[in-house]
C-alpha cells in the first residue's frame, strides 16, 4: 500500500465518512452488462451514482461536511458554487439539518438541476460563468452571511464523502484489475483512489476527461496545476484547474488519465441508455465513454467504473 501522510486525506477518513453519511446517502446498486463487456473487451462493473439520492455521487460529499458541522455554524446557513449536481446535494444535506443553503450557479447550469435544487429549497444566485467569479460571489455570500462554505470538491470532507462510491463497490465485488472515475476537480477521483490504495492496493486507477476539459491531464503532463478555458457537453467537469488538495493525490496515485471526445461521450449516453436502460448524464457517462472505446490498456481484464449522475435534460437527451 502506498504511503501517503502528506496528503490531505487517508483511507481512514473515508470509512469515517462512510459511517457518517448513511442518514442521506444512499448505498448504489452495481450493474453489468454483457453488451457493454462484448463491445469492450473487459468485465465491467457500474458503480451507479446516477441512481443516488439528487441523482449523483455528490450528496456522499456534501453530507459529509455538513453532517460535520456543529449547530452553531449550521445557524448562518451554508452557501455552495455548482452548476447542478452539488448544488442539488448541497441542498438536500443542508435541508435535512435545517439549514439554509444558498447557491451559486452559472446562467446556462441545466435547467433540470436548477429547477431540483430550488425545489429542495435553496436560494440560487445566478452569474456569468465567463465574465464573473463563482468562488467571490460565493465568498461576499458567506461574509454577509455568516454561512459555512461547502467546497464542489476541494475540501477533505467532501473528498473524504466522495470516496465511500470505491468502498462500497470494492466491498461487494472484491479486488479489480482497475478502477476509473470521471474527472472534474478530482475529489471523485482523489477519495476513491485513497481508498483504493487500502482495499485493492493491486488495482490501477485510471481518470478519464473530455478531450475540451483536459486540465488534469495536462497538469499531470506538466506535473503541476493548469488552468484551462474548458468546453464540453460535460458541465459537471468545467473545473478549469485541478483542486490544490486533489491534485496531489491523483499525481501520487493515479496511472494516468483517459481523454474522450464529445461524439465518444453521446453514443456512451445513448448505449447506457438503449442497452441498459440506465440514464446518465454525459459528465457521468465519460469514464465508462474511456472503457467503451478501449482508452484503457489492453492487460486490464476488470474494471469498476463509476456513473457518476444522471441529471440530463429531457431536450438534450432528444439530441443524441
Amino acid at each position: 500500500m502506498v504511503e501517503a501522510v502528506d496528503l490531505a486525506i487517508q483511507p481512514c477518513d473515508v470509512r469515517t465518512a462512510d459511517a457518517r453519511i448513511r442518514p442521506l446517502a444512499h448505498r448504489t446498486p452495481v450493474f453489468a452488462s454483457s453488451a457493454f463487456n462484448a463491445e469492450a473487451a473487459k468485465r465491467v462493473f457500474f458503480k451507479c451514482e446516477n441512481l443516488q439520492k439528487g441523482g449523483a455521487f455528490k450528496i456522499r460529499g456534501a453530507a459529509n461536511l455538513i453532517l460535520s458541522l456543529p449547530k452553531s455554524d449550521l445557524a448562518g446557513g451554508v452557501v455552495a458554487y455548482s452548476s447542478g449536481n452539488h448544488a442539488q446535494a448541497t441542498a438536500i444535506a443542508a435541508r435535512h439539518v435545517g439549514a439554509h443553503a444558498t447557491i451559486v450557479m452559472p446562467e446556462d447550469a441545466p435547467r433540470s438541476k436548477m429547477e431540483s435544487t430550488r425545489a429542495y429549497g435553496a436560494r440560487i444566485v445566478t452569474y456569468n460563468r465567463f465574465t464573473e467569479s463563482r468562488e467571490a460571489i460565493a465568498d461576499e455570500i458567506r461574509q454577509e452571511t455568516g454561512a459555512t462554505l461547502v467546497p464542489p470538491f476541494d475540501h477533505p470532507l467532501i473528498m473524504a464523502g466522495q470516496g465511500t462510491a470505491a468502498l462500497e463497490l470494492f466491498e461487494e465485488v472484491g479486488p479489480l484489475d482497475a478502477l476509473i472515475t470521471p474527472v472534474g476537480g478530482g475529489g471523485l477521483l482523489s477519495g476513491c483512489a485513497t481508498i483504493t490504495r487500502e482495499l485493492a492496493p493491486r488495482t490501477r486507477i485510471f481518470g478519464a476527461e473530455p478531450e475540451g476539459a483536459n486540465d488534469t491531464f495536462l497538469s499531470l503532463a506538466a506535473g503541476e496545476r493548469v488552468s484551462i478555458e474548458p468546453h464540453t457537453i460535460a458541465d459537471g467537469l468545467r473545473a478549469p484547474k485541478p483542486g490544490e488538495l486533489t491534485f496531489p493525490i491523483v499525481k501520487r496515485l493515479v496511472e494516468r488519465i483517459a481523454l474522450v471526445s464529445e461524439d465518444e461521450i453521446r453514443a456512451t449516453v445513448k448505449f447506457l441508455l438503449l442497452r441498459m436502460k440506465i440514464l446518465v448524464e454525459p459528465s457521468g457517462a465519460v469514464a465508462a465513454a474511456a472503457v467503451l472505446f478501449r482508452k484503457l490498456p489492453a492487460d486490464v481484464g476488470s474494471v469498476g467504473v463509476v456513473l457518476s449522475g444522471g441529471n440530463l435534460d429531457f431536450e438534450d437527451l432528444a439530441t443524441y
